[in-house]
């Protein structure tokens, strides 16, 4: 059984709140499997509903006079009785049903039932609805599973995890063995990626042929979803889905209009790109103008990379039937593309990156590129990615750290050596990933205003 940080987030949820949880992101990320398995532990009366496959279900809710009268509509549409203690009500792909979120407010209000409910293109159709229930439904996204999710279910303990911490914390180098084995472990991670049905396909045959036939299907879905849900522009939303190994596998991976259409204008595929992005199979990262804060008010919109949502998805594209001989180094390869993928991948799961707020890069023609620039603790820090040997080599990365303009105190880069510090520069094996989280601020901002002198 693959368990995850989601799982500790719903017990969190229900234990500590009577409103419902919606969970949102793209497709084959776990978000029904992490209720059904809550309602399974729980021993809960789970009455659940797809929206997606059960057509007639979306008209429960159509000139419903109140909520008891759409519970009596549940329960005999499903033949199961929502008046049992315990009961929680599982309404699935509500995308498809936007009045399942619209009566949420009444449904919790009434307060028989708790209510959960997921979807795979909110980002895409919450616009169809009429009203979000503010105060009566958390909100939390869901993502593949990251490095540390990935590694625990290999087996990774808990005390291996502790001493990564320390040395983390400590900022001291990693134990060689564990270092050799973590980087093991981030190496298959870049093939199977971190979508649950992929990984449990792993662990169910070791066989990376059944991994990439999983892989496939998860694609293909993608693919069809585009066809489905945006049928005006589902050739260019497409088109730009299929560029984004190849982009990602040039000189300097930022996305060329050019290569869609010779007299291409972003204002013309603006919308395509957000739909990738609303849809959660894809990742912007944008160019900023200056490595300074706010990092939003530098970005500039029209200058972007495009990752892909899941690293074993992206690898699969790029390495179908050889990723065998990429794990025994048989063949050589540019992981770099793979590299950063994976570390947008991770900055996205740890906060970095949300419906406010953006990954970045910097790129400037007289100080050169920064794989990734974040926002973290009130610092900006510059985040380099090195996929091989000679990740000491980082000319931008020290032409930035030099201008004392930018005041930058601390980078990471990113590399396959243990870790060292050297100044301002934090050489950090990529598997310390799992540590680089966005935290809130901490500090109390209080201010009061005194008008008792007017």
């Amino acid at each position: 059984m693959i368990n995850r940080k989601l799982d500790k987030y719903i017990e969190q949820h229900y234990a500590s709140s009577s409103s419902s949880l919606l969970l949102k992101g793209a497709r084959q990320t776990g978000k029904t499997y992490a209720v059904r398995k809550y309602a399974k532990e729980h021993r809960m009366n789970l009455i659940e509903i797809n929206f997606y496959e059960d057509k007639d279900a979306r008209t429960l809710f159509d000139g419903a006079n109140n909520a008891k009268e759409v519970l009596l509509r549940i329960s005999a549409h499903t033949h199961k009785k929502t008046s049992l203690p315990q009961t929680l009500i599982f309404f699935d792909e509500v995308q498809k049903c936007p009045a399942a979120i619209t009566w949420i407010k009444f449904l919790v209000d009434e307060g028989s039932c708790k209510y959960a409910l997921s979807g795979s293109l909110l980002g895409v159709e919450m616009k169809n609805i009429e009203s979000v229930p503010v105060g009566y439904m958390a909100v939390k996204d869901v993502y593949p599973l990251d490095l540390e999710e990935f590694a625990r279910t290999l087996g990774l303990s808990d005390e291996v995890f502790d001493a990564l911490r320390l040395s983390w914390e400590k900022l001291l180098p990693v134990d060689p063995k564990v270092h050799e084995s973590l980087m093991k472990v981030v190496q298959l991670y870049l093939i199977v990626g971190g979508m649950p049905a992929v990984i449990q396909s792993y662990l169910d045959t070791n066989d990376l042929n059944v991994v990439e036939e999983k892989q496939k299907e998860i694609l293909s879905m993608y693919k069809l979803d585009i066809s489905q849900y945006d049928p005006d522009k589902k050739l260019e939303i497409n088109e730009i889905f299929e560029l984004v190994p190849s982009e990602l596998d040039a000189k300097n991976k930022r996305f060329i209009l050019k290569n869609l259409n010779e007299h291409a204008r972003f204002s013309r595929y603006e919308g395509s790109f957000l739909w990738l992005k609303d849809a959660g199979v894809a990742i912007p990262t944008y160019n900023i103008t200056e490595p300074r804060i706010p990092l939003k008010l530098n970005e500039q919109r029209n200058l972007f990379k495009l990752f892909q949502n899941d690293v074993g998805l992206l690898a699969c594209q790029y390495a179908s039937g050889i990723q065998l001989k990429l794990l025994r180094n048989e063949i050589n390869i540019n992981y770099g593309a793979i590299y950063e993928n994976f570390v947008a991948q991770e900055l996205s799961c740890h906060g970095f990156a949300g419906d406010d707020h953006s990954l970045y890069y910097f790129n400037n023609k007289k100080q050169g590129e920064l794989d990734f620039v974040v926002e973290q603790e009130g610092l900006v820090v510059p985040i380099e990615v090195k996929s091989g040997k000679d990740y000491e080599r980082h000319s931008a990365l020290s032409n930035v750290l030099d201008n004392e303009l930018y005041s930058i105190q601390k980078s990471y880069v990113l590399c396959n050596g243990n870790l060292e510090i050297k100044g301002r520069k934090a050489y950090l094996p990529i598997y310390m990933l799992m540590f680089i989280h966005k935290h809130p601020t901490v500090e109390k901002q209080v201010y009061k205003l005194d008008l008792s002198n007017l």
